[in-house]
């Protein structure tokens, strides 16, 4: 067998532009990945074209090889957009090795651990949260800011969030596990602060409560001694990225990203790094159909895994997908079919070609003089 063509697709679905790539071998065989990059969409289209010269006539099935050689062979190494580029290629490689054998991709890699993958979408607000848990979420992520504000304002972050998180508790009850995303909008000390004033709450996990560019920064988070785990990771690339992080155990969740982290192949690698310090892994995932059923695949195997982002704000998720994967009761059904378990409608990717996203995104946020600030 050998890969014949590698063609790349962008499909608006709703709040983000997707990334897709489809593999097509000289055996009718095909496999699907993705790599949607907000704003970043037409530099990971060029990325996957530029790989895609290194596959052409290979077997597909190697899988390993065709990594390390998109890794090693460009030289210039690392990176989102490259990144990308290649967990997409990745991801359908994993996809068409898997229908050759006629087993899903999780049994490939040795077999489920678990019946079925819990999940967690998200929640701007209190009625956010109730729509999560009508829909039968038992968890969900809000943001560290308030609502419909157009700036991040330090003096509003700690009693805003105090609020905010004081508030979802006491409507949605005990049961339900919430989790923050601060997107690394704070220094360290206020981190702190917004930490301190959730603590009672019982919160899963804190997300990137400092910038990802200095390792330093979280260690003065770590040194606060919070009762309420650390989660990051999500602007980390490859196992190198990973690894003073993991090693100095400055995180108790780690969040690496399928479609961003050089694909399945990777990010398998990184949940096994984390595993040997005691460190949760929990999937960056507010992504595409393609990106849900590759973490899937992975969260099915992972002893360390911990739970799946998954965005339902989107209907073109299902819509785009011949056979949708199935959530129940907040859990996803581990997929029996080939492969990634579910393929694309390209008449429906037609349908909704590429849209600038400053229509779709959230945009930069900017600090109270107007000087640009951390999204």
């Amino acid at each position: 067998m050998k890969i014949t063509d590698i063609k790349t697709f962008m499909m608006q679905g709703g709040r983000r532009n997707w990334v897709f790539c489809k593999i097509e071998t000289d055996e009718g065989i095909h496999g699907w990945g993705e790599g949607t990059l907000e704003r970043g969409e037409e530099a990971v289209v060029s990325g996957i074209k530029a790989l895609s010269t290194r596959l052409i006539d290979r077997d597909p099935t190697e899988i390993e090889k065709n990594w390390q050689i998109m890794y090693r062979h460009g030289f210039w190494r690392g990176g989102v957009v490259m990144g990308s580029a290649m967990a997409a290629i990745d991801i359908a490689l994993w996809d068409i090795t898997g229908k050759v054998y006629n087993q899903p991709i999780y049994k490939l890699m040795g077999g489920a651990v678990r019946d079925r993958v819990r999940a967690y979408t998200h929640a701007a607000d209190l009625r956010g949260g109730q729509d999560a848990v009508d829909q039968g979420f038992s968890a969900l992520k809000t943001g560290g800011w308030i609502n419909d504000q157009t700036s991040f304002y330090e003096k509003d972050a700690v009693e805003s969030l105090r609020e905010k998180i004081k508030g979802l508790r006491s409507s949605l009850g005990p049961d339900i596990d919430i989790m923050i995303d601060n997107h690394g909008r704070s220094r360290p000390s206020l981190a702190n602060r917004q930490i301190n004033a959730i603590e009672e709450f019982n919160v899963l996990f804190f997300e990137e409560p400092v910038p990802p560019d200095n390792i330093e920064a979280l260690q003065q988070i770590r040194n606060a001694s919070h009762n309420i785990d650390i989660a990051t990771g999500e602007r980390l690339f490859f196992r190198w990225g990973y690894r003073e992080l993991l090693h100095r155990r400055l995180v108790d969740v780690i969040q690496p990203d399928v479609a961003h982290t050089g694909g399945i192949s990777e990010i398998r690698r990184i949940a096994s790094m984390a595993e040997i310090e005691y460190i949760k892994f929990a999937p960056h995932n507010p992504n595409g159909p393609i990106a849900t059923a590759a973490s899937l695949q992975v969260c099915a195997n992972v002893p360390n895994f911990l739970i799946l982002e998954t965005a339902r704000d989107m209907p073109w998720h299902d819509k785009v997908q011949t056979s949708p994967l199935a959530i129940t009761d907040g859990y996803f059904e581990l997929p029996t079919s080939p492969g990634l378990g579910t393929d694309l409608d390209e008449s429906i990717i037609k349908m909704r070609p590429y849209t600038p996203n400053k229509e779709h995104y959230v945009g930069s946020w900017n600090a109270e003089d107007n000087s640009p600030a951390d999204v």
